[in-house]
């Protein structure tokens, strides 16, 4: 293969085939079977200059015309190109004559194509019925056919284009109909085209009458040294979008210097000449005046001129040159070598902020009605504050966003000491109502103690100029105490769901997140084995769970005070102990015997003999999806969350369900269970009533060897 230290390529004018030296040159024959031509003779090409001598009818300026060729013979498929090069203001299509082919031999050989072999110096070669004279190739094309064996003939001559020698010679006589001086500008037109030095301005006119600074954008045009302005208009600046502060032109260092006739400041002057009517010959024609008399002399900034911290002169403003692009730095850099960039602050000094003072609240309706009296002349309703949260913080389905609290009056009144209330906080508006419960004998079992209102918070002016603050759902916790409208309310406790809620929004609430609980217990080192006795002392059993109560003393001891009941609760939701699910499912079969009963339903054999005809197995169990649809079918006056709640309770492992038992379970005429009974919270306040007032203890049992697992990290052995 062919070897070589510069990249193959076409010869002669194409890519430089001199670098090839002819020693890393391999023949065709010397190749053998070792690679095919087109991998070998890849990119080789054989560069020829010939010429056509094309006849000329009908012409009197020439007979006959030279026209110039390249032959392109690439090597590893035999394949020729020609090529014209294009001669300008010629008038002929030039560029490719023939397009890459193989081209056969004139007849009578038409069977055959032209190879390496074909071409030399000094020859015809005849192409489609043209004859083209060979008389020179590159020295890539000479060292090849040498290699080959050719016997090269001397170079030749292309001759001269007879028509080409009379117009060169009638050139030197044309003299040019309008004068014209030479302009060195096209070289800087082509260099620097689309290149612009851009400068950020600042023009400072607060020293004027209504006078202020305007920022500005300069931007230098290399290409002609010519200089545009445009102006940086801020938001509601009351001014009208101009769409430029100076035009594109050159701009003069000592301006305004004048008006001035037309014509009288140009780059050119051109004198009229004319010979007189007593001269024979009438000359008429025009001259430059090469002195420039009377021209003009203005100094124009140039890139030189502008830099950063300079102040330049626009028509007699005072510009201050700030600040520049990434481009400008590395253009000055490059040609000026500067380095320092040191920009300066184009923005004013921010102005004194006025306080905005409102008056002292009246006291008459909110503070927010109040306010809005002051900010506009004509009043408007207040809107709500945050609409969105109170979209997303509305009731809908399952979740209330309603945080209830059982609380505790603290007061000195012996007859008020054992009254408790229940303070729900409703996340939508951040509103709060306070109810009493009461004996059962009232009709509705609450009486309302405030309505629902934002409540402030203790210790704040009435009349003041400042919005009040109130009370956010952070301050209210199991063991916070709450000042409401000047009672105060000791938190005892609160529902599973504010407790849930709490839970899952740790983040806002840390006292319920209980990795924060637990680092407060591991902060002051105790010994674990001593601890460990304790716990074991208060469970003689063996039980490996503990009461609440007992559980709560010993923990309190621990934490020696760092501790609130908030976070103990947390602790005890996490380590307690689930309860037993058969007392869960009496209460829900009494329940649900009540809700029959008050719907007088006793259609239990109908339900039975409908799931026998479908227990088509005779399994006497049924899937609890069907057992589902047939007490829908049937119309069973039971809710469908309570429905659901018995079939889960009724499930086996495989999702069936015995119906049998089932429906004997409901039948409220033969099993029979105990009604609930419902205490008065003012008597046992321990169990949720149904006024929904949470519970003082929410749990039973705690499970204590995991808490001292997770908090000392020994296991009992």
């Amino acid at each position: 293969m062919l070897m070589s230290e510069s990249k193959p390529g076409i010869g002669g004018e194409l890519l430089s085939w001199q670098k090839l030296e002819p020693k890393y040159t391999v023949f065709p024959q010397e190749m053998g079977s070792e690679a095919p031509s087109w991998v070998a003779f890849d990119k080789q090409v054989l560069s020829f200059d010939a010429y056509v001598e094309d006849e000329v009818p009908d012409k009197r300026q020439e007979n006959y015309r030279i026209r110039r060729y390249k032959i392109l013979f690439y090597l590893e498929d035999d394949t020729i190109q020609v090529n014209e090069p294009e001669v300008k203001n010629s008038g002929l299509l030039q560029g490719t004559f023939i397009h890459r082919h193989r081209i056969p031999l004139p007849p009578p050989d038409e069977n055959e194509f032209y190879t390496a072999c074909h071409f030399n110096i000094n020859i015809d070669v005849v192409f489609y019925g043209r004859t083209f004279r060979i008389y020179d190739c590159d020295a890539f094309t000479k060292n090849f056919l040498k290699k080959m064996g050719v016997k090269l003939s001397p170079p030749g001559q292309c001759p001269e284009d007879p028509y080409l020698k009379i117009w060169r010679k009638n050139l030197d006589n044309i003299m040019d109909v309008y004068p014209h001086e030479s302009s060195n500008t096209l070289k800087q037109f082509l260099e620097y085209d689309r290149k612009v030095l851009r400068f950020f301005c600042l023009w400072d006119d607060s020293t004027s009458l209504f006078g202020d600074r305007r920022e500005l954008v300069l931007r230098y045009f290399l290409s002609d040294d010519t200089i545009e302005v445009r102006e940086l208009l801020p938001h509601n600046s009351g001014r009208s979008g101009m769409p430029f502060f100076l035009r594109r032109r050159k701009l003069p260092k000592y301006g305004p210097p004048g008006v001035y006739q037309p014509g009288k400041v140009a780059d050119q002057a051109v004198l009229n000449v004319y010979g007189g009517r007593l001269t024979v010959s009438q000359l008429r024609g025009y001259l430059l005046d090469k002195c420039k008399l009377g021209k003009l002399e203005q100094e124009f900034y140039k890139d030189s001129d502008l830099s950063l911290g300079t102040t330049i002169n626009v028509w007699g403003r005072k510009v201050l040159l700030c600040d520049c692009d990434e481009f400008t730095k590395t253009y000055y850099k490059n040609k000026y070598g500067i380095e320092n960039f040191t920009s300066i602050s184009c923005k004013a000094p921010p102005p004194p902020k006025i306080e905005r003072k409102f008056p002292p609240y009246t006291g008459f309706g909110s503070e927010e009605d109040s306010l809005c009296s002051c900010i506009s002349l004509l009043p408007k309703c207040p809107r709500q504050n945050n609409i969105r949260k109170f979209l997303e913080k509305d009731s809908y389905g399952d979740e209330s966003n309603i945080l209830r609290f059982l609380a505790k009056l603290i007061t000195s009144q012996y007859a008020s000491l054992d009254r408790l209330f229940i303070i729900s906080y409703f996340l939508s508006d951040d509103t709060i109502s306070v109810f009493e419960p009461t004996d059962k004998n009232s009709v509705s079992g609450l009486q309302k103690f405030l309505k629902r209102m934002r409540v402030k918070k203790h210790g704040q002016k009435v009349f003041k100029s400042e919005p009040s603050e109130y009370i956010k759902v952070q301050d209210l916790y199991i063991g916070a105490q709450v000042i409401v409208n000047g009672y105060m309310f000791l938190l005892l406790s609160a529902d599973e769901y504010t407790l849930q809620f709490m839970e899952k929004n740790a983040d806002e609430f840390p006292l319920s997140k209980l990795e924060l609980v637990l680092e407060k217990l591991k902060e002051k080192p105790l010994n674990s084995r001593d601890i460990m006795l304790v716990f074991r002392a208060a469970d003689p059993g063996d039980t490996k769970k503990m009461d609440y109560n007992t559980f709560r003393d010993i923990v309190m001891t621990i934490a020696a005070g760092k501790l609130i009941e908030q976070e103990f609760v947390t602790i005890a939701r996490h380590y307690r102990v689930p309860d037993d699910p058969c007392l869960d499912m009496n209460v829900l079969i009494a329940m649900a015997h009540e809700q029959l009963k008050k719907n007088n339903f006793e259609s239990f054999e109908r339900l039975i003999y409908r799931c026998v005809y479908q227990d088509r197995e005779k399994k006497n169990v049924l899937p609890s999806k069907d057992i589902r649809r047939l007490c829908k079918s049937c119309r069973l006056p039971l809710i469908d969350d309570l429905l659901g709640s018995l079939l889960s309770m009724f499930e086996d492992s495989e999702e069936q369900i015995n119906y049998e038992s089932f429906f004997c379970a409901l039948n409220w005429r033969i099993n029979p269970v105990p009604e609930l009974v419902e205490t008065s919270p003012l008597k046992e306040r321990y169990d949720d009533v149904s006024v929904g007032m949470p519970s003082l203890i929410p749990l039973k049992y705690i499970d204590y060897l995991k808490f001292f697992n997770d908090v000392y990290g020994i296991e009992e052995q």
